[in-house]
């Protein structure tokens, strides 16, 4: 009878540990590749995992914030789906590197070509964005996730401070200090272009090198072969007198 009651008890303290230990279910988040900093562009992967043991996710929608709009958002091919940007009228026009912008980038739908997010695994959804705001500590995006059950799972509860996390968060990312020459979203362009001349003169100076130390190897090669010439000259004279 003891032996019983404690083997319940036991069974009990093991699911209760078990129910403790279960980690809460994962949603559709967004993190930055390094930083993402005010005023410039970054690279940000939308990882969507399959929460589903019988189905697959095979379809992604990521709405852009309104408030917020991004004039350049490209994205990377991802083997096994389609990208698809689509881009929205702006009532206020935008300015970048002198230009005027009367559209931004209103939603990214990516649309599985094959499997999908299979059960048990994830995948990340690589864009670029910029230039990001210089009013904001946060970006907040909606996203929409299908499985191939037609079961749809929206992501769009944004987080308020104070409180626990919703049950369907949105995606949300983070904004860091703009750097401090203020060069912000331009300089990544310019940036980006000198340290392709930087690249390009290093490969040069390279190759230069590499050509000089050719030469002078060869040349040292060239001196050591003529004077063994010239030695095995001089040996092979001297046999034929002694002879």
């Amino acid at each position: 009878m003891k032996a019983s009651r404690v083997s319940v008890v036991g069974g009990v303290a093991a699911s209760a540990v078990l129910l403790l230990s279960v980690p809460a279910f994962a949603h559709v988040s967004v993190t930055a590749e390094g930083e993402a900093a005010k005023g410039g562009y970054a690279t940000v992967n939308f990882k969507v995992p399959n929460e589903m043991d019988d189905a697959s996710t095979n379809k992604l929608e990521v709405s852009f914030p309104e408030d917020h709009p991004l004039a350049s958002v490209m994205t990377q091919p991802v083997p096994g789906w389609t990208a698809k940007v689509t881009k929205t009228k702006l009532d206020k026009p935008l300015e970048m590197h002198g230009e005027k912008i009367d559209e931004a980038v209103s939603k990214v739908t990516w649309t599985a070509d094959g499997k999908g997010v299979q059960p048990g695994t994830f995948q990340k959804f690589p864009l670029s964005l910029g230039a990001l705001p210089e009013d904001a500590d946060e970006l907040v995006f909606k996203a929409v996730q299908t499985y191939d059950n037609k079961e749809v799972v929206r992501w769009i509860e944004p987080q308020q401070k104070g409180q626990e996390e919703p049950e369907h968060p949105a995606p949300a990312l983070a904004l860091t200090a703009a750097s401090e020459d203020g060069h912000g979203a331009a300089a990544s362009h310019d940036d980006a272009k000198d340290d392709a001349k930087s690249d390009d003169k290093s490969e040069s100076a390279a190759s230069s090198d590499s050509s000089d130390s050719t030469a002078r190897v060869l040349g040292v090669v060239g001196i050591v072969v003529g004077a063994a010439g010239v030695a095995f000259g001089v040996l092979a004279g001297r046999r034929r007198v002694n002879s």
